[in-house]
């Protein structure tokens, strides 16, 4: 029979089996005669009866019980025997069976009715109530203890055991609380949740301060996949008051919307979930948030929450983690409809607090999306809106400038520039505290960290024209002539590791001790990056190692380059191409293919600026470092000195450029000529 077929599937020891045995019962379940089905139904009912059952079998029946109760085709007695026998299972050993016997009690609440919860509320309460708190087992501690062990005495050596022991934020206790799983906590969560959805519109009657004091002690759990759970099952408590079955349901009204009567309380909780320092915790809380807005039935209802949903939501679209950025982005879209400018204007003062307190939170992620939300803010809200609060936007990017993590300075020197472009007379008073960090940026480490700066340099010299424009110039000398005391190889820096940052931030290199690190407990790749500092006080800048000469000849070509777009800087823009070309002539040292990149990249930005015939008057002193960049091995350079090349001569003209070409050295036309068969890459 095909009831044997499908249950043999459904039971099999491998999953792929199960999953296969669960999507050809759903597919055959409409097309099954009476007799077929009680037959599966008895089928069923029978491998709940045996006493030896492994856990895949307990798994296929109660996978089996979902789709049969789903299909509204159950028999009374069916129905009745698994409403009696269905909580044990729900504190089964095995927690892919807590999670099906969850999945079945949500399906059970949808074929007869809230009910079945309003019965087995004391046990799921329960349930969650005694599984909030764990302790780690003694094989954990011992485990940890021995770590412990070998990292303060690895330190002692060095001295900085005491100070490792007292300060150590991440121990293994916390990190254990932080990371573990929570007993039968999380199955619990889920079994809420599909009883909930089951349950629907009809659910509204039955949520109580009782229930959502539970709920929120999960929020503000230690354990992230905790927080996260009991966010999903927020989620579907907003959901339940509108009706997603077709009518199917009685409608709520307003008067006895729970959601609404509670939603001060819920908008708190949704506001801590939305700043969590964990991306899943924060997409949970944004499913969450979305569908408490959406569901109100009226924009005054929503707008009620708004000052403390708002300013988080509004973040979030600039968060790092891409599945919380698109997700707020298109929950910005479809609760603001369009007038979200106008919303921030009219919460401008809980948007700023909340703004400002961000850069000062402990994940540099979210220190990165505050200065970007506050760069924002600043071009496109009404200036009369936000002059009120320059002095503490400003204070808090300056602060963010000196943070370990270099995205977040790049973001800080970005949102400076914006707004000292934007509000020149009330930036004033900072500019001789930017100063220092604009240039300190336009020599850092990271390329777009310099190239950040040069775009925050070029605003302030349009904002404040010849008042800064001699700083600026000096400057750029020093950092274009500077090239000449740069060593032929970088210096070695014995505290450092030479590879890629991480989160943006340096290791140090004792971080790849082996000792450490090996047949240790695993944790995500993301866990402790939330836990890296801020910069400010005596530990300001503890990762960054002194610039090289080169690095800051490279950012200022790229400040010559950002200011070549203002006409009023042509003229010195064009005083200023013999000292970029001299710079580009140096190749002593190791690194000088990427100044020659740089300067290959920004030669076509730097002809449009200041036009034909002030370029034309310098073009061929570039002659010489743009077709050694082309002929070098560094693929990224030579494509950028092809690309180069094609720039200028689609600007001035092909037959020109040729012939200046041939002019200058007639050995170059046939490096020009194969050029334009040559793919950028």
């Amino acid at each position: 029979m095909m009831s044997g077929g499908v249950l043999e599937c459904l039971c099999s020891t491998a999953k792929l089996e199960r999953d296969k045995g669960v999507v050809e019962l759903q597919k055959s379940i409409s097309t099954l005669s009476d007799s077929e089905l009680n037959e599966l139904q008895e089928a069923i009912v029978a491998l709940y009866r045996r006493d030896d059952s492994p856990w895949e079998t307990k798994h296929g029946a109660l996978k089996g019980t979902a789709v049969i109760l789903h299909s509204k085709r159950a028999s009374r007695d069916f129905v009745t025997y698994i409403k009696d026998n269905l909580s044990p299972l729900l504190d089964d050993e095995e927690f892919r069976v807590r999670l099906a016997a969850g999945e079945a009690m949500g399906a059970l609440c949808e074929s007869v009715g809230v009910e079945i919860y309003i019965d087995a509320k004391v046990d799921i309460l329960r349930g969650i109530a005694d599984n909030l708190e764990r302790e780690p087992s003694a094989a954990d501690q011992e485990d940890n203890a021995r770590h412990d062990e070998i990292v303060l005495s690895s330190l002692s050596s060095g001295g900085s055991s005491k100070s490792f022991s007292l300060s150590r934020c991440n121990s293994a206790e916390k990190i254990f609380h932080d990371t573990a799983g929570w007993k039968s906590l999380e199955t619990w969560m889920k079994c809420l949740q599909s009883v909930i959805v089951g349950c629907g519109t009809l659910f509204n009657s039955q949520i109580d301060q009782e229930l959502l004091d539970l709920i929120f002690l999960s929020l503000k759990h230690t354990n992230r996949f905790v927080r996260e759970t009991g966010f999903y099952v927020c989620s579907a408590i907003v959901n339940c008051t509108v009706d997603s079955k077709g009518g199917e349901q009685p409608v709520v009204t307003l008067e006895d919307n729970a959601v609404y009567l509670f939603g001060d309380q819920l908008a708190i909780q949704l506001g801590f979930g939305l700043s969590d320092n964990w991306s899943q915790v924060r997409l949970a809380a944004s499913v969450a948030t979305r569908n408490f807005i959406v569901n109100l039935p009226s924009t005054e209802a929503r707008a009620k929450f708004f000052p403390v949903l708002l300013p988080r939501m509004c973040l979030n679209r600039y968060y790092a983690a891409e599945g919380v950025r698109i997700y707020s982005q298109e929950t910005w879209r479809l609760v603001t409809d369009g007038r979200g400018k106008q919303l921030v204007e009219q919460y401008i003062d809980q948007v700023v607090q909340y703004y400002v307190e961000q850069t000062y939170a402990d994940n540099h992620s979210v220190r990165e999306a505050g200065c970007a939300c506050i760069a924002e803010l600043g071009s496109k809200i009404d200036k009369d809106a936000i002059r009120p609060y320059i002095g503490d936007l400003l204070n808090a990017l300056v602060a963010c400038f000196q943070d370990d993590s270099w995205p977040v300075r790049d973001a800080a020197c970005l949102a400076s520039g914006n707004f000292i472009e934007c509000f020149p007379d009330e930036c004033k008073c900072k500019l001789e505290v930017l100063f220092p960090l604009f240039f300190a940026n336009l020599r850092d480490n990271i390329p777009s960290v310099r190239q950040g700066a040069a775009q925050a340099l070029c605003n302030v010299v349009k904002a404040y024209g010849d008042e800064c424009r001699h700083m600026v110039v000096s400057t750029i000398k020093e950092g274009l002539t500077g090239i000449e005391q740069q060593a032929a190889t970088a210096e070695k820096y014995s505290n450092l590791d030479k590879g890629l940052a991480t989160y943006g931030v340096a290791k140090q290199l004792r971080d790849n001790d082996m000792e450490l690190h090996t047949d240790k407990q695993m944790y995500s790749c993301g866990s402790l990056a939330p836990k890296m500092g801020r910069g400010g006080g005596c530990m300001d800048h503890k990762f960054r190692k002194p610039a090289e000469p080169w690095e800051y000849t490279d950012g200022c070509i790229n400040l010559v380059a950002e200011l070549a777009s203002l006409p009023p800087m042509s003229s010195t823009v064009t005083q200023l191409l013999p000292f970029v070309a001299n710079a580009a002539s140096f190749r002593h040292y190791t690194q000088h293919l990427y100044l020659l990149e740089t300067v290959c990249k920004r030669l076509p930005a730097l002809a449009y600026g200041i036009g034909k015939r002030n370029f034309k008057s310098q073009l061929e002193t570039f002659f010489d470092c743009v077709f050694y960049a082309l002929t070098c091995d560094s693929p990224l350079t030579s494509s950028a000195a092809s690309q180069c090349l094609n720039a200028l001569g689609s600007f001035l003209g092909p037959s020109i450029l040729r012939g200046r070409v041939e002019i200058y050295n007639p050995k170059y036309l046939e490096m020009l000529d194969a050029n334009q068969y040559i793919a950028p890459l």
